[in-house]
């Protein structure tokens, strides 16, 4: 299969330098290389020293949009495979994109994404829903999962996901407009169009963040405000529920930790990030400033 490997940028860092590294080093190596890289001036071409068949594309904050810009780069591929990162996922081994293709020799799956390991820096709690999140067995789920898994048979992430590029065409590309989870809104298209999507416990990179209670409620936020535009897919799938189940399987992780201390912050956390929810739940009722105030992407709403 021929693959292109395509990663949206914003000041690229040690992280995006590291998983470039990691590209040079793959059992199976990418035909192309596609940087959709957000303001020229962050930009150093020593990045990509060593790697061959890559090309760099520029664009403004401004024209900057989860869906439509990740959409550009699939435009400007030509391979049976597109492969995504996000600029601070680092593959774990050399394996990663060999793995990541053996899912599509299943003629029924349309996209497969990576597991997701926590950083070495990470907390106990963020390293605990890692886990929770991305356990060590692989899946295809179909739509025959919903009643099972609920919201989550939707779940992909672009951290490090592939989609077959016929069945990404099929469903009509990213979606153009979005404010966030462009990744799940297509894997959602493609399990309603009766296609499965994999996640291979196998694939593995690192990322993971240390989020601070603000930026989870509006993590949150935004997230929900994106499946509130999409209600064909997402209205009859609530998600409460299966947050609920993650803070009670956290809970009892730390006190079997013998850290029950941490239930507070578990707590805390687990509050903001309702808030976020139940304000996206509700975000067409709200004023211009508090929609402002909750967003990561206020620039998203100046042009809506």
């Amino acid at each position: 299969m021929t693959v292109t490997v395509i990663v949206p940028t914003y000041k690229p860092d040690g992280k995006f330098f590291q998983l470039m590294n990691m590209l040079k080093r793959q059992t199976c190596k990418a035909d192309h290389i596609l940087i959709m890289n957000t303001e020229e001036r962050y930009w150093k071409n020593s990045f990509m020293e060593g790697l061959d068949n890559w090309e760099v594309h520029h664009l403004s904050r401004a024209a900057f949009d989860h869906g439509k810009t990740r959409g550009e780069g699939a435009k400007l591929a030509d391979t049976e495979i597109l492969v995504y990162f996000t600029q601070d996922a680092v593959p774990a081994d050399e394996k990663l994109l060999e793995n990541l293709l053996k899912p599509f020799h299943n003629p029924q799956v349309g996209a497969a994404y990576a597991r997701q390991l926590p950083a070495e820096d990470c907390k106990i709690i963020e390293r605990y829903t890692r886990s929770f999140n991305y356990p060590d067995t692989s899946r295809i789920k179909t739509k025959k999962d919903i009643p099972e898994l609920g919201i989550k048979t939707y779940f992909c992430s672009n951290v490090c996901a592939a989609y077959r590029r016929g069945v990404y065409e099929e469903m009509g590309g990213f979606v153009t407009r979005t404010i966030f989870n462009e990744d799940m809104i297509m894997a959602a298209q493609m399990i309603q169009a009766g296609y499965g999507v994999a996640y291979a416990a196998e694939v593995r990179v690192v990322q993971s963040k240390n989020e601070v209670y603000m930026q989870q409620r509006r993590l949150n936020f935004d997230l929900t405000v994106s499946q509130e535009d999409q209600p064909e897919m997402f209205a009859a799938i609530s998600s409460e529920s299966e947050g609920i189940r993650l803070v009670k399987s956290t809970a009892a992780y730390l006190i079997k930790q013998g850290k029950p201390w941490l239930i507070s912050d578990l707590l805390l956390s687990s509050g903001f990030k309702y808030l976020g929810y139940k304000a996206g739940r509700n975000y067409k009722h709200l004023p211009p400033s508090w929609v402002h105030r909750l967003t990561m992407n206020p620039a998203y709403w100046e042009n809506r």
